[in-house]
């Protein structure tokens, strides 16, 4: 089993951070365009919530993949876990975990994705040599890109704020 572990800070207040990131629409455009991915089946759109399901068609390392998860803990603002119930992996269970930074204006966003790969000692292999930086690449790029949205979400919230005190 690989543990992947990814930290990025965003200036943007928890529940921003926190919705932006279970949003089904902002997740299919925050991840790489080559991938192709979108929602399928279960909730496709919108926020995600406690015991619902996510279809993913997606292409990874030039294979189309059909990928199923369930939220299966949801503790709004602080943490969401989803688990692949169907795919291409023999076990996969992601952690997103959300701490506010000083007066709140900042969100430390975590994410913590363990898997193990199908076909016994292959799967091993391929889960050393290809799929830990693979995945590892695709969280920290996802959420550069989530870094970005919140922010210019939370710099156009507080523009309209200060266009109403006007």
């Amino acid at each position: 089993m690989i543990r992947v572990e990814t930290s990025i800070v965003v200036d943007a207040p928890i529940e921003t951070v926190f919705d932006l990131a279970r949003d089904i629409d902002v997740h299919t455009r925050t991840v790489w365009k080559r991938t192709k991915e979108r929602a399928v089946a279960g909730r496709t759109s919108g926020r995600i919530e406690l015991g619902e399901t996510v279809t993913f068609h997606a292409t990874h390392l030039g294979v189309r993949q059909k990928l199923t998860s369930e939220i299966v803990e949801f503790d709004r603002p602080l943490r969401f876990v989803d688990r692949m119930v169907r795919g291409a992996f023999k076990r996969m269970r992601h952690e997103h975990d959300f701490e506010p930074i000083g007066d709140g204006a900042q969100t430390l966003m975590k994410d913590t994705l363990t898997f193990s790969a199908p076909l016994g000692p292959l799967g091993w292999l391929v889960e050393r040599l290809i799929l830990r930086r693979y995945m590892t690449r695709f969280l920290e790029d996802r959420n550069a890109a989530l870094k970005k949205l919140a922010e210019e979400t939370e710099s156009g919230s507080r523009e309209q704020v200060k266009s109403l005190r006007t």
